[in-house]
């Protein structure tokens, strides 16, 4: 899908017609998380879900409003199921920033997504530079494939890029600029993977059909369907829901939220284990 001229960077985006894969998923996974879990959803923008019917799909209802409002309050919009979501695994190929990190920023998110892209390029670089290099935050990707055939090869590439510790640099080159546009067929993910420094494309492309690489992807993208998210990006820090590209300073002022409150009480994780 197109990305918008000018978009607003608090825009989640929105899939016309979702893959048959998303549509299953939509269908039998239902919101497993509690009532409390809807109330953050409507609140910071994640589009409504309902698994209602077979042919339930995700609906357009992209957020137009103001840029997520995060409370000084470090215990404000902080839901603790949500919050035990971060896997916390030393050897996650797709996460980066210590496992035992006070704060953890999980992202949903598409390959095919403009305002994902918006957000790999120029949000994420500062906050690693600020909060990962220092040991206050570790970012773990969820893959959430919603555009259809093209988004899950991608989400499949970049898991068998990071199979071979190339993950982010996979990242990199298919969130720069242009690279959506020409589109994600399976050549084109291999030519990212070679960008990416991937060495083995041979066990690339394997991997990238292999069966390993659709589980991963599959778990994530229930994850994401059952917590309510139908939109991309969608982000989780230390438990507190955040929709859409936001502003830096959204980022910045729920991290620092989530470190507080770590830091008063005790709530960073252990390596392998969630935030309490």
């Amino acid at each position: 899908m197109p990305t918008p001229k000018n978009p607003k960077p608090s825009q989640p985006s929105q899939p016309s017609q979702p893959s048959p894969t998303s549509r299953s998923a939509n269908a039998r996974k239902p919101l497993v998380y509690g009532a409390v879990v809807v109330v953050a959803a409507g609140l910071l923008g994640f589009a409504s879900y309902r698994a209602t019917a077979p042919d339930d799909t995700a609906k357009d209802t992209t957020a137009t409003g103001p840029a997520a409002e995060v409370s000084a309050d470090p215990d404000a919009g902080v839901y603790p199921e949500l919050e035990k979501l971060a896997r916390r695994d030393a050897d996650d190929k797709l996460a980066i920033g210590p496992a035992d990190a006070p704060v953890v920023l999980i992202e949903y998110a598409d390959f095919k997504c403009g305002y994902c892209g918006k957000f790999a390029r120029d949000t994420e670089p500062k906050l690693i530079e600020k909060y990962v290099k220092d040991g206050t935050l570790r970012i773990e990707w969820r893959n959430f494939p919603i555009f259809g055939e093209e988004s899950e090869n991608a989400a499949r590439g970049a898991w068998a890029a990071g199979q071979q510790d190339r993950f982010w640099e996979f990242h990199r080159a298919a969130y720069a600029e242009g690279a959506k546009e020409k589109g994600f067929g399976k050549d084109r993910v291999k030519a990212l993977a070679e960008d990416a420094g991937v060495k083995d494309l041979d066990r690339f492309m394997k991997d990238l059909d292999g069966d390993a690489a659709r589980a991963s992807v599959k778990k994530d993208q229930e994850q994401a369907y059952g917590i309510g998210a139908t939109s991309t990006p969608s982000f989780l820090i230390n438990g507190r829901p955040i929709a859409g590209a936001q502003p830096d300073e959204t980022f910045t002022r729920a991290i620092e939220a989530a470190a507080e409150r770590a830091k008063t009480t005790g709530a960073a994780g252990k390596a392998g284990e969630p935030a309490k």
